[in-house]
């Protein structure tokens, strides 16, 4: 019974949600752990009838087992969330969901990459590259990146039309929101080089960004060439692809931009989202006062 539940919630999360294949994996990890939990905690087998019994002290013990798997704040709100969306499908519109505080999570600051950093960063990436077309797609990808804040997301799903890129962008973020984002005359130079070092033309209806195979660039490909250039320059392993979007919004915070602008490059649905980066900012001059300061000890 439990089995189909669970299969049937993968289906619900796939097409009715369109939850990308990773988030609905972690989901049905947690509810299938659940359910294995309650088999022994309830007795007897686990199916629609039982989930609509369970109540806070039900979920706060099967946290509790996680807790002893080592499990974080983090993880654990995060399969709290997934176990609520679980027993509401279940349920249906009638489902009665077990109120229970999620864990404290203390949201972490993005620490920006040094420009430098950045470009060593998206260098040592494209001369480590197995085809020059390869490196000087790479060093395209990791400058529009830094240069225009955009994720590894946005930029992989830029087609061939976009080409030549002009002094703005028009980019497709989260939930199909679409803004304008202005072009350096570098990250331009960038992505003209790579498009006219490809083997072959890059047409309207392709991806702008190619892997090996001729079809669009898996982003676990950057990923991985990113974390080699970062032990390779001795970076910390903060210094992803997405890092690079963070120093992007810093950097133009700290050189002035407010914060109503910053939403908007980046595409956030509210102000709160980009209020971090005031964080960021104060915690990066900290930084600073810290290393120069004769009495910062």
């Amino acid at each position: 019974m439990a089995d189909r539940l669970i299969r049937e919630w993968d289906a619900h999360l796939a097409h009715e949600k369109r939850r990308s294949d990773h988030t609905r994996r972690a989901y049905v990890a947690t509810a299938e752990r659940f359910c294995a939990f309650l088999s022994e905690h309830r007795g007897g087998a686990v199916g629609a009838s039982m989930l609509a019994t369970l109540g806070a002290n039900d979920l706060r013990a099967y946290l509790a087992t996680r807790r002893d798997d080592g499990l974080g704040n983090a993880s654990a709100a995060r399969e709290l969330s997934a176990l609520r969306g679980f027993l509401r499908f279940v349920g249906g519109s009638n489902a009665s969901v077990p109120q229970l505080r999620g864990p404290r999570v203390r949201k972490g600051l993005p620490r920006p990459v040094a420009p430098d950093e950045a470009l060593a960063l998206a260098r040592d990436v494209e001369e480590k590259a197995r085809a020059g077309w390869i490196g000087a797609r790479d060093f395209a990808l990791l400058l529009l990146l830094y240069g225009a804040g955009l994720r590894i997301g946005e930029a992989l799903s830029l087609t061939g039309a976009a080409l030549p890129l002009g002094d703005t962008l028009r980019v497709t973020g989260k939930r199909g929101k679409t803004r304008v984002v202005p072009i350096l005359p570098a990250v331009a130079d960038a992505v003209a080089r790579y498009a006219e070092a490809y083997p072959r033309p890059i047409t309207k209806d392709m991806p702008l960004f190619l892997g090996a195979r001729g079809g669009a660039l898996d982003p676990g490909v950057v990923r991985a060439a990113v974390r080699s250039a970062r032990r390779a320059l001795g970076l910390p392993e903060r210094t992803t692809p997405h890092a690079l979007r963070h120093s992007f919004a810093t950097h133009l915070l700290a050189g002035g931009a407010d914060l109503r602008s910053l939403q908007e490059l980046l595409g956030h649905a509210s102000l709160a989202s980009t209020q971090v980066y005031t964080a960021v900012d104060a915690a990066h001059l900290l930084d600073i006062y810290r290393t120069a300061h004769p009495r910062a000890d």
